[in-house]
């Protein structure tokens, strides 16, 4: 478990659920689950609904990583620099929307980043 403490603390909270999604309080082996963890900035919290509380508590840092790791899923490459004023309008715009997921994509789809995607071929022409 010291392992997976290190590699996905947060996944830690959303141990209960099963590979299927059902609710548990123990492993396979009837040991009961330790669902506590720790956020990079030091909060700890044990179970979803306290990673939900940590999370609003400073929701900028998520909300920061979730549009860049959204914005490489719709743009099929890596993040670069010149994409960083996307990323800062489309959080802005998501915490002006009270922190909407449908915030963050419609902001995605609507950045300068996305209407003028380049293939990865070009992106490295470019660099």
């Amino acid at each position: 478990m010291r392992t997976r403490r290190l590699m996905d603390p947060l996944g830690l909270a959303l141990e209960n659920f099963d590979a299927v999604g059902r609710w548990r309080e123990t492993d396979a082996s009837g040991e009961p689950l330790d669902v506590s963890g720790e956020l990079p900035d030091g909060t700890r919290f044990t179970g979803v609904t306290e990673l939900k509380r940590a999370l609003l508590a400073n929701p900028k840092p998520f909300l920061r990583t979730l549009t860049e790791k959204l914005l490489t899923y719709a743009l099929g490459r890596g993040l670069e620099y010149t994409d960083a004023p996307a990323v800062r309008g489309i959080v802005r715009d998501a915490a002006s929307r009270e922190h909407r997921f449908s915030a963050l994509v419609l902001g995605i789809v609507k950045s300068v980043p996305f209407r003028q995607r380049r293939s990865a071929g070009e992106a490295a022409a470019v660099n």
